[in-house]
């Protein structure tokens, strides 16, 4: 057994069936009783139905949460926080709504809440990505981390099949790094496993039979794992990838990180390979980057950055800033590879561990 150190995030988790009914309990027990509910806008009625429910603990709604977690929209949120004298906040949504609870925790230290929507798994660490001036920068400390999250099954059911699938392998994805990173440990590499099989599991059902309730609390217990190992140990290139191109690019960010994931993890695996094994097992594939690529193209997900937006000259970009600040990767950081893999994903092409032959490929 190699030595390792774990650290146990202190967040308190509900997980059911009908859980949003226990929202309010939770504010009490925090002994707060002015909660401000967030949301993006298309979640606008879904917040004004939680603040309803919250009744006189709920003192409005902000429905203007926006994707990569703009300081500018924090900024316009702290000013209701102040006006409503809000004590805490309860995030209803996904990855862009738990950002902004969590951006605001960090400037007041109001207590948190969130009500997961998609398998966003941002719930579950104490990261925090925020965007301005079209930079994102990412900083992990307890002053974001949720006290509370009350996960209801319910919520997923009606949560897009195209969201459903991107939202589920970008929490893969969480549970991926986690396997080879520098900090790794046996407790989370197991979670790790466990979450990334209930949601290899569950999201071909989830496609198939959207409302397949046993199917999507597998996958909402398969995003929590994930988020867990998110939170607890640290990331590497694909994360860094996925960062750079959604803040540089405003790309969007489940998408984005369903795309790149099998690139990345061909480019570690060489480097990697005992600890991605099991991953490949689990997967039914040779190699864990062709069991993420055959997953994510079973499940109809995107596999092109093109399709999303990104402009081709975007790619010399990328590999640059990629590669700007260090970072702890189980393979070196070579600039010249990692632009063969992002022309790969950018053109939507199978993942290739050899970087000599996707490097020849890129330049052909």
């Amino acid at each position: 057994m190699h030595s390792f150190v774990y650290t146990a995030l202190p967040s308190k988790v509900l997980f059911g069936f009908g859980t949003l009914d226990k929202v309010a309990d939770e504010v009490r027990l925090l002994d707060c009783r002015r909660a401000l509910v967030l949301s993006t806008p298309p979640q606008t009625a879904q917040a004004e139905d939680l603040a309803a429910r919250l009744g006189q603990l709920c003192v409005g709604t902000f429905t203007q949460a926006t994707m990569h977690t703009p300081v500018a929209v924090t900024e316009k949120a702290l000013e209701v926080v102040r006006e409503r004298q809000a004590d805490c906040t309860v995030a209803l949504g996904g990855g862009s709504t738990t950002g902004l609870g969590k951006a605001i925790a960090l400037r007041t230290d109001l207590p948190q809440i969130v009500v997961p929507t998609t398998y966003a798994g941002s719930e579950a660490t104490p990261i925090l990505g925020e965007t301005d001036l079209g930079r994102k920068t990412t900083q992990r400390t307890l002053k974001v981390l949720p006290e509370v999250i009350v996960y209801d099954v319910d919520l997923t059911l009606a949560l897009p099949t195209a969201l459903s699938v991107t939202s589920g392998m970008n929490a893969i994805a969480h549970a991926v790094e986690a396997l080879y990173s520098p900090d790794a440990n046996p407790l989370i590499s197991l979670l790790a496993m466990e979450g990334i099989a209930a949601l290899a599991r569950a999201l071909p059902t989830v496609v198939s039979q959207p409302v397949d309730r046993d199917a999507r609390s597998d996958a909402l217990y398969g995003a929590w794992a994930c988020g867990v190992c998110l939170g607890s140990v640290g990331m590497a290139l694909h994360h860094k990838l996925c960062h750079v191109l959604g803040g540089t690019f405003d790309l969007p960010h489940a998408e984005t990180h369903t795309v790149v994931l099998p690139h990345a993890v061909a480019y570690n695996e060489p480097a990697a390979a005992e600890a991605l094994r099991p991953l490949a097992c689990t997967l039914g594939a040779s190699t864990a980057a062709d069991g993420l690529s055959d997953l994510a193209r079973r499940l109809g997900a995107p596999v092109a950055l093109k399709d999303l937006g990104m402009p081709p000259e975007g790619i010399e970009r990328a590999a640059e800033l990629a590669v700007a600040s260090p970072y702890p990767n189980p393979r070196p950081l070579e600039r010249e590879a990692i632009r063969a893999l992002l022309d790969d994903a950018f053109h939507g092409r199978r993942p290739r561990q050899n970087a000599k032959t996707a490097l020849e490929s890129a330049h052909a």
